[in-house]
């Protein structure tokens, strides 16, 4: 299959005048970018246009001001990032894997452009503050950095939302596991077994763990903690709640701890933290062990058996010592799903168990290992399959972990 290309079409020789045009307008009459005002503003200037060519020119207006700007045509079917390096470069990912695009902005262009993402999103981007992480009022998620921070021009990056919201049936066509394996993956939420989706950047960790979610009982209440939103979840009684960073003044901040701590007045039947990524791993440690069965997050690591030292530094940044740890994530939390990518493939590779070792400390041991020629059995793997049945999981060692024994064998 032959990659789309990735270049934009060219803009019109007027647009950056009718630009300064319709933002000038907007000062004096606020509303929204449509063909009257456009055509309106195109009158004054002396130039009359088709109905066709006035559409056409707004939409571009409309992307400029709203949308992406000279990356909006970036944005097709199967793009998951737009990433704006410091010279300018424009590098898009996505089905067919990272590559660049035919674009380049200029340093204003690149700043201006950021500078306008972050305060859509209601973040502060300035020499003051030269960074900014937000979501956007069309989906999609924005990190920026500006100089000094970037040795050259503003780095932007945007993570675009999937166009459909795939199942684990849809991830299952896409290559992403087999079908004995998705069967684990649901018995893991029938039995209500917490676990982490691990992986490394890019994996897809949000994608599984929001089809996952799809499996949860309808007559079950999901609460999603998150910093930024991200995690689109097609489920009929799920909540979302997002930190807050503080204000110009450095004042009222809400981090993710304290929001796992209001979740839990709040009659949840599932706890998820969108990503564990510091202090706030403490509460929902603590959350899951007070009887919220079935919670699980999203975790970076580079294998499953990375997980544990992972943890370990997480736990240290909430006052946790490795003792400590082990004792709270061994009641915890279960599973690992580890994700891996191979070019624009993206597979689920691995399910480990977390434990406490001989030495009292976590570690993770691998159930279940994908292969080309399907699942391999691991250590763990009688464990896994005990802990599905106690769970009253609707999938048993026979379709899903006895074919992978008898493959091992």
């Amino acid at each position: 299959m032959t990659a789309p290309s990735l270049t934009p079409p060219p803009a019109p020789p007027e647009l950056d005048h009718l630009l300064e045009l319709v933002r000038e307008d907007l000062v004096q009459r606020p509303g929204t970018v449509d063909v009257p005002r456009v055509a309106r503003l195109l009158r004054q200037d002396g130039r009359v246009l088709g109905a066709a060519s006035t559409l056409e020119l707004t939409a571009k207006v409309r992307d400029h001001i709203d949308g992406l700007g000279p990356l909006q045509s970036l944005a097709g079917p199967g793009v998951t990032d737009i990433l704006v390096n410091d010279d300018g470069r424009v590098w898009v990912d996505g089905e067919h894997g990272l590559r660049e695009a035919a674009v380049q902005l200029g340093p204003a262009q690149a700043r201006d452009l950021a500078v306008r993402l972050a305060t859509a999103g209601g973040r502060r981007l300035d020499d003051a503050v030269p960074w900014a992480d937000a979501h956007l009022p069309s989906g999609i998620r924005f990190h920026a950095v500006l100089p000094p921070l970037s040795t050259g021009g503003a780095i932007i990056s945007l993570r675009l939302p999937a166009a459909h919201r795939l199942d684990l049936d849809g991830l299952q066509q896409l290559g992403a596991f087999g079908p004995e394996l998705r069967a684990v993956l649901s018995a893991v939420i029938k039995a209500r077994v917490p676990f982490l989706v691990t992986g490394g950047t890019g994996t897809g960790k949000s994608t599984l763990l929001a089809a996952m979610l799809r499996e949860v009982p309808m007559s079950e209440r999901i609460i999603v903690v998150e910093d930024v939103l991200e995690l689109a979840v097609d489920h009929c009684h799920v909540l979302h709640l997002q930190s807050r960073h503080a204000n110009s003044e450095g004042a009222g901040a809400v981090d993710l701890a304290s929001l796992v701590r209001q979740c839990l007045r709040m009659r949840p039947d599932r706890i998820v933290l969108g990503e564990c990524r510091g202090a706030e791993i403490r509460e929902l440690l603590q959350a899951l062990n007070t009887g919220h069965e079935g919670g699980c997050g999203t975790v970076h690591a580079n294998t499953a058996q990375d997980v544990p030292a992972r943890l370990e530094a997480l736990g240290a940044l909430g006052g946790l010592d490795r003792g400590a740890l082990a004792a709270q994530v061994s009641s915890a939390l279960e599973v690992v799903l580890h994700l891996g990518r191979d070019g624009a493939q993206r597979r689920v590779e691995e399910i480990a168990l977390l434990h406490r070792g001989k030495d009292g400390l976590l570690t993770s041991t691998t159930a279940l290992r994908a292969h080309a020629d399907g699942l391999v059995e691991g250590p763990a793997a009688a464990a896994l399959a005990r802990r599905l049945d106690a769970g009253r999981a609707s999938v048993s060692p026979s379709p899903a972990v006895a074919p992978a024994r008898r493959r091992a064998a």
